[in-house]
C-alpha cells in the first residue's frame, strides 16, 4: 500500500516538534542529549537539528567539555525567534487621585525564555481616549526601546482588573472606561497585527503563583487578591476556573451580611476606599490602602493599629468562608498590594478570624511572588501560547505545490 503523501512531511514535523519541545523545556541539549529524550537515531536528530536551524527556531550557544572525543556543540531554542509583550492595566483608587478610578498601564517586552528587554510603566487616562491608541502607543513604546521589528512581536498579553468573555472577548465587570467596549480585543488584534489575548488580572497573578511563588508544589489553591479592588482566582491542578462567561472569582461583586456598615457587597470591605476609611477610623493614614496597611504592621505595639488589622481581618474571612464552604481550597493565597503590606501580620489575624468561623483549618499563605505577578504570569501566559503555536505549525499540513 502506498504511503499517504504528506506522511513524511508529518513525521519531519513531528519529530522536529518533539526536539523544539524539549529544547524550550530543558535548555541546552547536545545531539545525544536529543537522541536520548526523543529515541531518534542519530542522523535523524542530525538532520532534525539543522531544520531547526535553517528555521531560525535552534541555535548553537556553546560546547560540551570533559569527554572523550570532540566538544559536542550545545543547541538551545532560538529565545530571538519571537518576542511577546505584556501590558497590565490596573484601576489604581486613593486619597492621592481624590478616591477617584486613575487606571494605571505596566508594560514589558521579553523574549521566549522570558527575558524582558524593555519596561513602560505610564499612568494614563482613558476618559475620551481610545483604548485601541493607548494600547498600539505603548506596544510601539515597548519595541522601540528594545529595538524589535514589529513582525516579530508574535504575541501581546493584556492583564485587567476585569473578565473577559471567553466566547466574544468582551470584557465584563470593569470599571476602566473604553475596556468595556464590544469588540475591543479585535479591534486592538487589528490595530497591532499580532495575537492578542486578554485575561483577568488575577488569573494571571496565579499563574505566577504556581510557578514562582507559594503554590509550586499543591495539586490546587485559590489566590485572594487585596488591592485597590479585591479578586479571585481558582486553580485546579495547573488549570485556571474562568466559567462559562469567564466572571468565575469576580469574589467583590459577592453581596455581604450588614456588619454595622453599609457595605452591600464583598468590594464594599475590603476595596481600596473602605480600606482607606478603616484606617482613618483607627487612626492610620496613607495616600493608598496597602500604605494604611503597612503603618498598622510597623505600629503592632499600639492597640489601635492591632484592632485596625483584627477588624479588616474578620473583613476578609466574610469572603473566604464562602470559598470554603463551597469548594474547600488545600491552600488560599493572599495576594495583592494589601496582603503583601499586611504580610505574616495580617494572614495570622486572618486564620484566627476563620477559626471562629470554620472547623477546617484551611492553609493561608502570603503570595510568595516577588516583584508584578500579574506582568509575571502574563509573560508566561503569552510564552507558552507562542511555544505552542510554533510546535503545531511545525506539525500542521503544508499545502501541495501547484503544477506549474
Amino acid at each position: 500500500m502506498a504511503r499517504p503523501a504528506g506522511s513524511a512531511r508529518l513525521l519531519r514535523g513531528m519529530n522536529e516538534a518533539a526536539a523544539l519541545a524539549y529544547l524550550f523545556e530543558r535548555g541546552p541539549l547536545t545531539r545525544t542529549d536529543l537522541r536520548d529524550l526523543t529515541g531518534l537515531s542519530k542522523p535523524t536528530a542530525s538532520e532534525v537539528l539543522r531544520r531547526l536551524e535553517d528555521a531560525g527556531l535552534a541555535i548553537v550557544v556553546g560546547h560540551s567539555s570533559g569527554g572523550p572525543g570532540p566538544n559536542a556543540a550545545m543547541y538551545a531554542a532560538n529565545a530571538d525567534a519571537g518576542y511577546i509583550a505584556a501590558l497590565s492595566i490596573r484601576d489604581v483608587s486613593g486619597r492621592d487621585v481624590g478616591g477617584s478610578h486613575q487606571p494605571s498601564v505596566s508594560a514589558i517586552i521579553a523574549d521566549l525564555a522570558g527575558e524582558v528587554r524593555a519596561t513602560v510603566e505610564s499612568n494614563v487616562t482613558f476618559d475620551g481616549a481610545d483604548p485601541v491608541d493607548i494600547v498600539a502607543d505603548i506596544v510601539s513604546e515597548l519595541c522601540r526601546q528594545a529595538r524589535i521589528p514589529r513582525d516579530l512581536l508574535l504575541q501581546v498579553q493584556l492583564g485587567v482588573p476585569g473578565s473577559p468573555d471567553p466566547r466574544t472577548g468582551d470584557i465584563r465587570y470593569i470599571d476602566v472606561p473604553g475596556l468595556d467596549r464590544p469588540g475591543l480585543v479585535n479591534e486592538i488584534r487589528a490595530r497591532l497585527e499580532t495575537e492578542v489575548m486578554v485575561d483577568n488580572d488575577v488569573n494571571l497573578a496565579a499563574i505566577a503563583e504556581r510557578s514562582h511563588g507559594v503554590a509550586a508544589d499543591v495539586d490546587a489553591f485559590t489566590v485572594l487578591w487585596l488591592a485597590g479592588g479585591s479578586g479571585f482566582a481558582i486553580d485546579q491542578g495547573g488549570t485556571l476556573m474562568r466559567g462559562a462567561h469567564g466572571c468565575a472569582g469576580e469574589l467583590g461583586y459577592m453581596p455581604v451580611p450588614a456588619i454595622g456598615t453599609e457595605a452591600r457587597d464583598f468590594h464594599d470591605l475590603v476595596g481600596g476606599g473602605p480600606v482607606l476609611d478603616l484606617g482613618e477610623q483607627f487612626g492610620l493614614t496613607g495616600g493608598t490602602p496597602q500604605e494604611v496597611v503597612a503603618a498598622a504592621v510597623e505600629a503592632l505595639d499600639d492597640d489601635r493599629a492591632r484592632e485596625f488589622l483584627k477588624v479588616l481581618a474578620e473583613r476578609v474571612a466574610i469572603g473566604l468562608m464562602s470559598v470554603i464552604t463551597l469548594i474547600d481550597p488545600p491552600l488560599i493565597v493572599l495576594a495583592g498590594e494589601v496582603s503583601q503590606a499586611g504580610g505574616t501580620a495580617l494572614r495570622d489575624e486572618v486564620v484566627d478570624a476563620l477559626a471562629a468561623r470554620s472547623p477546617l483549618g484551611t492553609q493561608l499563605e502570603v503570595t510568595g511572588v516577588t516583584g508584578d505577578a500579574v506582568l509575571l504570569g502574563a509573560v508566561s501566559s503569552a510564552t507558552t501560547a507562542v511555544q505552542d503555536r510554533l510546535l503545531a505549525a511545525l506539525t500542521s499540513p503544508q499545502p501541495a505545490a501547484v503544477p506549474s
